[in-house]
């Protein structure tokens, strides 16, 4: 059977699946500037004999043609860029660029598509169709390498019919596989807001206009967007994680400056939030004397699993890893760019697991001591194969 065949395949590459994503761990870049992952994705694909092209500056798109008869076409993605995080584990293969950590799991992706590259290579004789490799940059910064794949051409001539991806997820153990068709991740935007007073002495308030008292009632009142204005079965989140305040115990400063981020799943209402949001926020400021600047810069949609295509890869990995291991999942309101190719074409996002409560592999995504069981990369390469092959119609 074709599935033990890749089964089999995916046991005896997993050393040098685990070698490179190692190699990958251990050299980190930021989004955009992925230029020696860029370079170590194509020698690796030049040595399978695969052929590439360099898309978006550096972005890779690879593409491999099965010799049976079949215009069916599938694209697989994996994502390559770091974070701004100083890595505290003490492995050998821990980040060695001081403050750059691959702490979401992109070496992950990275080498798995590249183990899965090599599986297919090996069985193209046997399958029909062509299945084209997206090694995307940016994930992690606006505007998302994915538009700038997209807007290159990854998805034209010849076009896919679906996009398939994933993603590790330390909270499922490593032999299981999450999914949910439909809406699934948030869309993601950013919020800076500056509001001005007049500051003065402590003291002295009713000489002042006080921006931080100001600030906070408007932290308090945007909750309301939330709260009372959001349909109720519409998932949405709004948090501010940053405010500066730079005055001292009895100074009252000229101005609060404060970041936070807002998401939902709906787009009609990710719109109306933005009016009302800075609708608060200005008559609040106003009434208190001050005045405000309130500034939305609008990130990724909100991602969607298409619903036949999603079954259809829940099947297939029933199939391959047993329907006790494929799990159902809740939205989860974090966002990813691979939710621009879901806008354009159909999709499906699957989380793979990555975590070993056992070993200790416990850490979350975007932390200092984030790290996977690398048993994963075994089912990471197989499994992604598979989809490919069924997809095919093989």
């Amino acid at each position: 059977m074709l599935q033990e065949e890749i089964k089999k395949s995916a046991k005896e590459i997993h050393a040098g699946v685990v070698e490179n994503r190692r190699h990958l761990h251990r050299y980190p870049e930021l989004s955009f500037q992925e230029y020696e992952t860029a370079a170590f994705v194509k020698a690796r694909l030049d040595e399978m004999g695969i052929a590439w092209k360099s898309m978006a500056t550096t972005g890779v798109m690879a593409v491999i043609k099965g010799e049976k008869l079949s215009g069916e076409v599938i694209a697989l993605r994996a994502d390559m860029d770091a974070l701004r995080i100083t890595e505290l584990n003490k492995v050998d293969y821990a980040s060695t660029k001081n403050g750059l950590m691959h702490a979401c799991g992109h070496d992950v992706h990275t080498s798995s598509l590249l183990g899965t590259a090599s599986i297919l290579q090996s069985l193209k004789s046997k399958f029909g169709g062509t299945v084209k490799l997206i090694f995307q940059p940016g994930e992690e910064e606006l505007p998302g390498g994915a538009t700038l794949m997209i807007k290159h051409g990854v998805l034209e001539n010849p076009k896919p019919t679906a996009v398939i991806g994933q993603h590790v997820m330390p909270t499922l153990e490593a032999g299981k596989i999450g999914m949910r068709k439909g809406k699934y991740m948030a869309s993601k935007d950013d919020l800076y807001m500056t509001v001005y007073g007049k500051g003065g002495h402590g003291a002295q308030p009713h000489e002042n206009i006080d921006s931080v008292l100001i600030t906070a009632h408007i932290i308090i009142a945007l909750q309301q967007v939330v709260s009372r204005m959001a349909n109720p079965s519409t998932a949405s989140v709004l948090s501010f994680g940053k405010l500066v305040a730079d005055g001292t115990t009895n100074i009252i400063p000229d101005k609060v400056y404060m970041e936070g981020t807002f998401r939902t799943l709906d787009e009609d209402w990710r719109k109306k939030a933005h009016e009302q949001m800075k609708k608060i926020a200005k008559g609040i400021t106003e009434s208190m004397g001050g005045n405000c600047v309130f500034e939305i810069v609008p990130g990724y949609p909100f991602l969607i699993n298409e619903e036949k295509l999603t079954e259809q890869v829940r099947l297939y990995a029933q199939e391959y890893v047993g329907k006790e291991n494929v799990i159902d999942l809740d939205i989860w309101m974090a966002s990813e760019d691979f939710a621009y190719y879901s806008q354009v074409t159909d999709a499906c996002f699957y989380m793979l697991g990555a975590g070993n409560k056992a070993k200790g592999i416990t850490a979350s995504l975007h932390t200092p001591t984030f790290n996977i069981d690398e048993d994963a990369l075994a089912l990471s390469t197989g499994l992604m194969a598979y989809i490919a092959v069924k997809r095919l119609g093989n």
